[in-house]
This record gives C-alpha cells, sequence and structure tokens, in this order.
C-alpha cells in the first residue's frame, strides 16, 4: 500500500494509508480522528469510497472496499476484502467483517458483532447488541453472521444471536433465538424451518 496523496483538515483527520487505484471524494472523510491517541485508518487497492461518507480512525479495509453515500464506519473495525457498505448504512465500531459482503442500503451494525465471508445484509435491516436498552446496565453483545448468511430487508436480529452458516433469515423476520446452519428463519419471532431448494447453497457476492 501507498500513503494517500489525499490531503485534509489536520484538526479532524488522522494517518490515512489509501491503497493503489482508489477513488476517495473530496465530499467524504478517511481517517476521522475520534481520539488524539488514535491510529491510521488503512484502506486496500482498488477502493471506492463516496460523498458523504465517513470512516474513522483505527479502521482497517482490504482490497475492493465500496461505500455508498453517506455511509459510516466507525473505529477499530476489521473489513476483509471486497466489502460493500451501502448508502447511509452504519458500521458502529469494535466489529469484525469478513470478505465480500455486502451490507446493503440503511444497514445498521452494532459494537461487538461478528460477520463472516460471503454474506449479505438486506436493505435497511438491522442487528442489536444491547439486551436491556436503558434498563439494565450490561455487556453489549453483537450477533454473529457465520459465513454464506444472507439476510433479508427490514429483518431484525436481536444480541447475542447466532445465524448458522448458509442460513437464510427472511424479510422482515424478528430473530430472537440461534438460527441453526442451512436454515431459514421466518417471522415474528422468527422460527427455523427447512431451507427451500431454491434458497440452498452458499452465496456467491463478486
Amino acid at each position: 500500500m501507498r500513503d494517500s496523496q489525499r490531503s485534509a483538515p489536520e484538526s479532524t483527520v488522522a494517518d490515512v494509508r489509501l491503497g493503489a487505484g482508489s477513488t476517495v471524494s473530496e465530499r467524504a472523510t478517511l481517517g476521522y480522528e475520534y481520539a488524539d491517541d488514535a491510529g491510521p485508518t488503512v484502506v486496500g487497492d482498488d477502493a471506492t469510497v463516496r460523498s458523504g461518507s465517513v470512516v474513522y480512525a483505527d479502521v482497517r479495509a482490504g482490497d475492493g472496499f465500496t461505500t455508498g453515500h453517506n455511509a459510516l464506519v466507525r473505529e477499530h473495525t476489521e473489513l476483509g476484502d471486497d466489502v460493500l457498505v451501502g448508502t447511509n448504512a452504519i458500521v458502529d465500531g469494535e466489529t469484525t467483517i469478513g470478505s465480500r459482503v455486502s451490507l446493503q442500503s440503511g444497514v445498521y451494525v452494532p459494537q461487538e458483532t461478528a460477520i463472516g465471508d460471503d454474506v449479505f445484509v438486506g436493505p435497511n435491516a438491522v442487528l442489536t447488541n444491547d439486551p436491556y436498552p436503558v434498563r439494565r446496565d450490561v455487556d453489549l453483545d453483537g450477533p454473529k453472521l457465520a459465513d454464506s448468511v444472507s439476510v433479508g430487508a427490514n429483518a431484525t436480529v436481536l444480541p447475542g444471536v447466532t445465524v448458522g452458516e448458509r442460513a437464510f433469515v427472511a424479510a422482515g423476520a424478528v430473530v430472537t433465538e440461534d438460527v441453526p446452519p442451512e436454515t431459514l428463519a421466518a417471522g415474528v419471532p422468527a422460527a427455523p424451518r427447512d431451507l427451500p431448494e431454491p434458497l440452498d447453497g452458499s452465496n456467491s457476492i463478486a
């Protein structure tokens, strides 16, 4: 990787290391400095960061990182190769995301979430990490999405839930319990059922 040649205000931007072939809008911010001791922002080759997007310091993204407009990626987030963070999507930090992951427009990913490889999260899906919001002082516990999981639009996955490998969460589902691998979770609250043949197999996210 080579250092970015893009200038930025010293007061708000930390060290940025931007890979070859990358494009960053002049109206985007890489390396937002949230603390005096913040580490660098490292982005791999062939990235595209669109206008309005903010990527904090202490973020590491692999090759092919792409944002829509007004996306937010907060500190201590690790992203693999070929990750899309769509328009108005939020990754709230302290999170690990694998490679070939597509977070569509309006997705919310909270702290302490782990997302595997080849995962699709549909528009306006919400992952949560606080089991008792403002009622009890407990540790945050984000969901875990295993490899090749698909989450449909407007679905909600509650704190601490694990969605197993190659499982499919239907649009609008509210997932309150773990989803076994290779099953369909649908309904409110979601109930696991056999995965229909058209949904069987692994994701292929280019």
